[in-house]
């Protein structure tokens, strides 16, 4: 048995791919439009890594999606959780678990998806403006 990817239904192709590409930096793989179905596929993976991948589905016809809490999330070892987490907030990502610890941080997509970012190795010390910033919404 392979572990192929994680399917995430998203209901604007851009947002999603500014949010997973831009802010939290996958890469995409490849992409699939079907004409006949109305949908479009875009495979991710945080770069080196193309073994585990996201799929984001697209469809063409709007729908409305929830759930995204029970979904459970997306989980991601990076470099420098400070770092990541900057980048994200510069792109307009709302930080819902800040990295106070130094070592776990939690965001969401545009479609409430939870992502889970825990730092590589050690954790790293607890700095500001992260150790002092609160939990915001649900993650």
């Amino acid at each position: 048995m392979q572990y192929l990817h994680t399917m995430v239904r998203v209901s604007d192709l851009e947002a999603s791919l500014k949010f997973y590409c831009d802010a939290l930096g996958l890469e995409e793989l490849r992409r699939y439009d079907n004409d006949q179905g109305r949908f479009t596929l875009v495979f991710l993976s945080a770069p080196g890594n193309e073994s585990s991948q996201v799929e984001l589905t697209y469809n063409w016809d709007p729908e409305s999606y929830s759930g995204g809490r029970n979904f459970g999330h997306l989980a991601y070892r990076v470099d420098d959780i400070y770092a990541t987490c900057e980048r994200l907030a510069s792109n307009d990502v709302v930080i819902n678990r800040p990295p106070r610890d130094g070592r776990m941080a939690f965001v969401r997509s545009p479609d409430g998806i939870s992502v889970e970012l825990l730092q590589a190795g050690e954790a790293l010390a607890p700095a500001e403006p992260w150790l002092s910033m609160e939990n915001i919404g649900e993650w």
